[in-house]
């Protein structure tokens, strides 16, 4: 099974022998997350939050349940959900007086209490968080982590005195998302949706989108500025130093926690099975004794001895100690698991009190020194990261393609590729890339600046963006 090749297949195949879910639940867009693949979300979840509490965010939890007719508050909001919710309407047999919904998003169940809690400017900035199970009723063919009807995230939620201290904040939110996903190695475009595709209530909206095998890009995180739209909406005012009333100015930010593992599994991973980023890693280093008749218990004590020691460094061990399986057997096992680090320990490595070391990514073979193992491991964790971010971006750069006609833009989706387009910004082109390509206007890139140097790709005249399109999940 080829990543390039069949990526859905490989997908599938990595999810079901790397232990990450199960899909087989009896309903559509719900899957289990199994051991493994929970325990490296858990990860996941730790650094995003650790993040957000450094920047002065708190945790909080909302309830799933949404009434009606506060849903139905900001018009915007509910004409872009109403389509894509799960509906409460009866308890037992009695039909409920109030409609309640399942949160495709949390801004109308966590607005009406902001009401309540904030006064003054003293109470400002307000800045939650919550990692939490979404529910949409996706009415595209589903995938397991990439489009889901109960999908794992992360959404933050922020009220702000005046749209410069929001404006601020944009940029924080975008900086904290950008730094934890670099220390997982992906690669992604940072783009500004199209004013016609942005959030339902939003002023603007920032997408990360990360490439994907079959050329589709996967969006992992947004940011939103929500500029006085919801406070308008559910009467969120604050008393200034000169006494007067003011709407606040909200923000408020997804990082989708499915799609980022699946981004990490589709970018990183291999023809041999899952690799995973050390720092999520469930167990970041196994050990596999290799024993021999008559020498079994003397390399057992090794080994265990090299578990207590890399144990002590706060370094996610496991010492695979078992009796059933060959050496060959669980390094393969491992492997597929995508575990970074394996320590080999044989007799001759007990005998001259060493260890052999093989990372995950190139199989490389190092034998050192027993007291060199810690240093050398960690000196691994910071190669293997520099070496799956590097990898990433290399095959970014590889899939963008510039193109300057529609013959060119529709091969290049018809490619697999992401197409950097020059446009004029008027809605009727993008209407024709969309319908020439068959893929989407993801917006232009926020993270470097590109000017266009060509007119519009459709109507030829002025460019005023260098776009980007491509299909996406």
């Amino acid at each position: 099974m080829k990543k390039f090749e069949n990526f859905s297949q490989w997908f599938d195949k990595i999810l079901f022998d790397a232990d990450i879910l199960d899909n087989r639940y009896p309903v559509k867009g719900f899957v289990v997350y199994k051991t493994w693949g929970f325990r490296i979300i858990k990860n996941i979840i730790e650094m995003l939050e650790e993040k957000l509490d450094e920047t002065g965010h708190v945790p909080m939890l909302f309830p799933v349940i949404i009434p009606e007719d506060y849903f139905a508050k900001e018009a915007e909001h509910i004409k872009g959900f109403s389509s894509e919710v799960f509906w409460v309407t009866h308890a037992g047999d009695k039909e409920l007086d109030r409609k309640l919904l399942l949160r495709p998003t949390s801004e109308t169940a966590m607005y009406p209490m902001f009401a309540l809690w904030i006064r003054s400017h003293a109470d400002l900035p307000l800045k939650v968080y919550q990692s939490v199970a979404v529910y949409r009723c996706e009415t595209k063919a589903t995938r397991p982590l990439l489009r889901m009807r109960e999908f794992l995230w992360n959404e933050a939620h922020t009220a702000h005195r005046d749209w410069n201290s929001a404006e601020r904040h944009v940029r924080e939110a975008v900086k904290i998302y950008d730094s934890v996903f670099k220390r997982l190695g992906l690669s992604y475009l940072i783009v500004m949706r199209p004013d016609f595709d942005k959030f339902a209530g939003a002023v603007y909206s920032i997408a990360f989108d990360a490439w994907n095998p079959d050329g589709r890009v996967n969006q992992i995180g947004t940011v939103h500025n929500l500029g006085e739209n919801f406070a308008r909406a559910f009467e969120i005012t604050y008393e200034d130093i000169d006494g007067s009333h003011k709407y606040v100015v909200q923000t408020c930010y997804g990082f989708g926690v499915s799609r980022v593992l699946a981004a990490m599994i589709a970018q990183h991973s291999d023809d041999h099975g899952l690799i995973l980023p050390p720092e999520v890693a469930p167990f970041q280093v196994i050990i596999i004794p290799v024993v021999y008749k008559g020498v079994a218990e003397e390399v057992y004590s090794y080994a265990r001895e090299v578990y207590e020691m890399i144990k002590r460094e706060g370094i996610r061990v496991h010492l695979d100690d078992s009796e059933d399986k060959t050496p060959g057997e669980k390094y393969y096992y491992w492997e597929k698991l995508g575990v970074p680090i394996r320590v080999e320990v044989g007799p001759k490595d007990q005998r001259e009190r060493k260890v052999t070391i093989v990372d995950r990514i190139s199989f490389r073979r190092r034998v050192i020194d027993l007291e060199e193992t810690v240093k050398t491991i960690k000196s691994m964790f910071d190669e293997i990261i520099e070496a799956l971010k590097e990898r990433s971006e290399r095959t970014l750069k590889e899939f963008i393609m510039d193109v300057f006609n529609e013959v060119s833009l529709r091969k290049a989706i018809e490619d697999r590729k992401i197409a950097r387009v020059c446009w004029c910004e008027g809605l009727e082109c993008a209407e024709r890339i969309r319908e020439v390509s068959g893929g989407e206007v993801r917006g232009h890139r926020i993270d470097i600046e590109e000017k266009p140097d060509k007119p519009c790709i459709i109507c030829g005249k002025e460019a005023k963006k260098v776009i980007y399109v491509a299909k996406a999940y």
